[in-house]
């Protein structure tokens, strides 16, 4: 597994440990998470989450890709 260093101020640092003290989960763990709910992935992970969507909904790579950037808007729009 991969080491990272970030800088954080230190009001956000003490909100991170907190929250990952009530989670019962170490700093990394909640990290992790956070980066997962919030749909960070490699290319190879998208790539292969638009061909199973296109697949499911039988469209071409251009009408896929059309409407996962439109989802992915909008999607942001509501955060």
């Amino acid at each position: 597994m991969a080491r990272l260093t970030i800088s954080l101020s230190d009001e956000r640092h003490l909100a991170l440990k907190e929250a990952a003290a009530r989670r019962g989960k170490k700093i990394g763990e909640l990290v992790e998470e956070s980066l997962e709910l919030y749909g960070i992935k490699t290319s190879q992970e998208a790539s292969a989450l638009v061909a199973k969507a296109r697949a499911r909904a039988h469209l071409n790579a251009g009408s896929a890709m059309d409407l996962a950037i439109a989802e992915t808007r909008a999607n942001r729009r509501r955060k």
